[in-house]
């Protein structure tokens, strides 16, 4: 069985991409079999005429994964937009069934594995032909728990809390919430993660300081839920 966590975040450059990095990295050197895995990502570099999804190059090369980039996305796409912009301008369409197939293979290779989304709760990836596939369908397809990132400075409280809010109404469990750029001195971080807890009822699970390199967050194995 494969278990497994999924990133989301209460918007877009909020740190998923390194948060995911520091879980991966941290199951790891806890002496567990963990991979990566993102469905879509935008804003794709070409490196020597090749396609390189730079999320994907980073986390792997953080946690010390030697697998090709492209192995750990079903769809990449140059234009640094909303996949389901991108992926039209590029003439792709975004299909579940594409990325179900894919994290499974990643799966096979792993114990854990870390979905990493796109944007956030609410990104779209598909809105023509008469389809309409947005974030909450994969998460609800792969049967995964979600940890919100969230950025730990002013306004963090609405957006944390819709962010909850709407991943409830989509009847997605949330594990717990990760507050990013977290500065332990700041008043005004410490009461948004008191409060972000007495709104929403969730645990905020970590924080991480800006340039962190480690994270650390109470039984975190226990959060990868089995599908």
């Amino acid at each position: 069985m494969v278990r497994g966590i999924f990133i989301t975040a209460t918007g877009t450059d909020v740190g998923k991409t390194y948060v995911s990095a520091l879980l991966v990295k941290k199951m790891r050197d806890l002496g567990y079999n963990c991979g990566y895995f993102k469905p879509v990502l935008s804003g794709a570099e070409i490196v020597d005429g090749k396609l390189v999804p730079g999320d994907c190059r980073y986390v792997l090369n953080f946690a010390g994964i030697d697998v090709e980039p492209m192995e750990c996305v079903s769809y990449a796409f140059q234009p640094a937009l909303s996949p389901h912009l991108a992926s039209e301008i590029e003439n792709v369409s975004i299909k579940l069934d594409k990325i179900v197939s894919d994290f499974k293979r990643v799966s096979s290779w792993y114990d854990f594995v870390v979905v990493e989304g796109a944007g956030g709760i609410v990104c779209p990836f598909n809105l023509r032909d008469g389809e309409t596939l947005l974030l909450p369908d994969v998460i609800r397809a792969l049967g995964l728990d979600i940890f919100i990132v969230a950025n730990a400075e002013l306004g963090t409280i609405n957006s944390t809390v819709l962010t909850y809010e709407y991943a409830k109404q989509k009847n997605i469990n949330i594990s717990g919430i990760i507050l990013n750029n977290y500065n332990q001195n700041d008043l005004m971080q410490k009461d948004n993660l008191e409060q972000i807890q007495n709104l929403t009822g969730i645990d905020v699970v970590g924080t991480v300081k800006r340039n962190q390199s480690d994270i650390d967050i109470f039984n975190l194995p226990e959060y990868f839920k089995e599908i």
